[in-house]
């Protein structure tokens, strides 16, 4: 009994380690036992295989799809604008500008869907460093104020600016930038937001408060999912995969976002990044 025992933790280890090899063995039971290991990581290495092929696909595909669409999709907008400078009928212009709206919808949507379909699959690699937060802070705030400006409302960054966190510049931007938008979005014309840094021992968090809409607490664990829109923002533009890529970019430099809201009182969202 216990060297069947001790056999059989061999074989899980070595299976772990992915050296596992069928031997030969007296003991009938155990042998057959060892040729069922066999079989299942055989089967399972295979599967494994399959999935991964199949995502590699999966990318190809939507790769090659947005490649082909971007002249397309670069036209339609051109003459878009053409038409609308050259159009004297209202009408005309408001289906012009229509045009236009939903191909630079079909334009994000597009980009959305690859950037979502690299990072998933790997081919983006997130390479964290210790650095200052101030210029993320600055930079993902710098970024959206056209947005901001258009609806008068005031961006403020607050707090702990020289603090150092352990994060990529590029996609920790995006993910921030992803939250502001929302906190743009909806919030009212003429609100104010506030980006604070907050040091911890381990973490570095970086807090953006709203004064929008809020979220009702049955959403609040699905608003990271992909594509998910609440009913209460359907009118609004969007396609529900900022937040998701949000969490999965600082997720993968070993951080968390934690959200605070109540319905009609706003939001805010926190951004904790490890500090080594």
């Amino acid at each position: 009994m216990t060297r069947t025992l001790q056999r059989l933790d061999e074989m899980l280890t070595k299976a772990i380690n992915g050296t596992f090899t069928e031997e030969s063995y007296d003991e009938t039971e155990l042998s057959r036992l060892e040729s069922k290991w066999k079989q299942y990581f055989t089967m399972s290495s295979m599967s494994m295989e399959r999935t991964k092929a199949e995502r590699e696909n999966i990318q190809s595909m939507i790769s090659d799809i947005s490649h082909q669409m971007k002249t397309p999709l670069a036209n339609i907008m051109l003459y878009s604008e053409l038409l609308q400078e050259q159009t004297e009928g209202e009408q005309e212009k408001y289906l012009a500008e229509q045009i236009e709206t939903y191909a630079k919808k079909l334009e994000f949507l597009t980009m959305a869907l690859v950037k979502m379909s690299r990072l998933e699959s790997d081919v983006f690699k997130i390479c964290p460093s210790v650095q200052r937060v101030g210029s993320l802070l600055r930079q993902a705030t710098e970024e959206i104020l056209p947005r901001a400006r258009q609806k008068e409302i005031q961006i403020e960054i607050c707090g702990d600016i020289e603090g150092k966190a352990n994060f990529d510049q590029k996609w920790t931007q995006e993910a921030l930038y992803n939250i502001l938008d929302n906190a743009v979005k909806y919030s009212p014309k003429g609100s104010r937001i506030e980006v604070e840094g907050i040091s911890y021992e381990m973490y570095f968090c970086i807090a953006v408060k709203d004064q929008g809409i809020g979220i009702r607490e049955e959403e609040r664990a699905q608003i990271f999912s992909r594509f998910y829109r609440s009913d209460l923002v359907q009118q609004e533009e969007g396609i529900g995969i900022g937040l998701y890529l949000a969490r999965e970019i600082v997720q993968r430099e070993g951080g968390y976002i934690k959200v605070e809201s109540k319905e009609g009182n706003g939001s805010i969202f926190k951004i904790f990044l490890q500090k080594e």
